[in-house]
C-alpha cells in the first residue's frame, strides 16, 4: 500500500507491546487485542506482525497521522472472549484521552464489547467482521463495521448462484447449505440466509464444524 495512509486503514492497524507507556501530548494511544497463542495463532501471528510493521512504518517515515505518534501497547487474547474482554478493560483508558479505538479481531469481543464501547465513548471497528446489525448506525452507533459484513456477503453468495444457475428466480426449491464455524462469527450469516430463503424460495440447511474446527 504505497502512498498516502488511508485513515480508517491505518486506524485498524497495530504494533509492538509496551507494558507501561510514556504519552506526551502529540501521541495518540491505540490498543491491540493480538492472538498470538491459541488455536488461531496460525493467522493471529502473520497479521499481528503486518500491523507492527505499519505502524513502525507510519511513525518512522510520516511522523505519525498529521504530526502525532501512534503509542500501542498489547494484550494476549488466544481468542477467547473472556480474554478480549479484559485486555479492553485493562487499556480502553490508557494514554492522555484513553483509547483512540478498539479492534476486537473476534466476533465473539465485538458482541461483548457492543453495549461498553456505548457507555465508554470508545469507537469499535469490525473491518469485514463482526456485529453485521451495527451497519445500522442509528442503532449502533459506537460500532463502524469497515468493508462488508457477513450478511451482506452471504446475499453476495446467493446472488452468485442465482448468476450461475440462470437467475436468482430459478433459485426456488433448490437446496442451499451453510459449512460453518461453530462460534458467533461463523453463525452470523445464518439469520440472512433464513430471510434470503424465505424470500427466493430455497430451502435452508446450515451445518456445524465444532470448535477449533478442522484446518482453515
Amino acid at each position: 500500500m504505497a502512498g498516502r495512509i488511508h485513515p480508517w486503514w491505518a486506524a485498524g492497524f497495530c504494533a509492538l507491546a509496551m507494558s507501561a507507556p510514556a504519552f506526551a501530548q502529540n501521541e495518540q494511544f491505540i490498543p491491540i487485542l493480538a492472538y498470538r497463542t491459541g488455536v488461531y495463532a496460525v493467522s493471529g501471528v502473520p497479521y499481528v506482525n503486518g500491523e507492527v510493521d505499519y505502524y513502525r512504518l507510519i511513525n518512522e517515515r510520516d511522523g505519525g497521522i498529521n504530526g502525532v505518534k501512534i503509542v500501542f501497547a498489547e494484550c494476549e487474547t488466544g481468542y477467547a472472549t473472556d480474554r478480549g474482554l479484559d485486555c479492553y478493560e485493562r487499556l480502553k483508558r490508557n494514554g492522555p484521552t484513553g483509547a483512540a479505538f478498539v479492534v476486537p479481531r473476534s466476533t465473539g469481543v465485538a458482541f461483548l464489547l457492543t453495549d461498553r464501547a456505548y457507555t465508554d465513548k470508545v469507537p469499535l471497528l469490525t473491518p469485514g467482521y463482526g456485529r453485521a446489525a451495527s451497519k445500522d448506525g442509528s442503532v449502533f452507533m459506537w460500532n463502524f463495521p469497515l468493508l462488508g459484513t457477513y450478511w451482506s456477503a452471504a446475499d453476495i453468495a446467493i446472488q452468485h448462484v442465482g448468476k450461475e444457475i440462470g437467475g436468482v428466480e430459478k433459485i426456488k426449491g433448490k437446496k442451499i447449505a451453510l459449512l460453518f464455524h461453530d462460534s458467533p462469527y461463523g453463525k452470523e450469516p445464518i439469520p440472512a440466509l433464513l430471510a434470503l430463503a424465505h424470500k427466493y424460495g430455497f430451502e435452508f440447511r446450515s451445518i456445524p464444524v465444532p470448535h477449533p474446527g478442522l484446518e482453515q
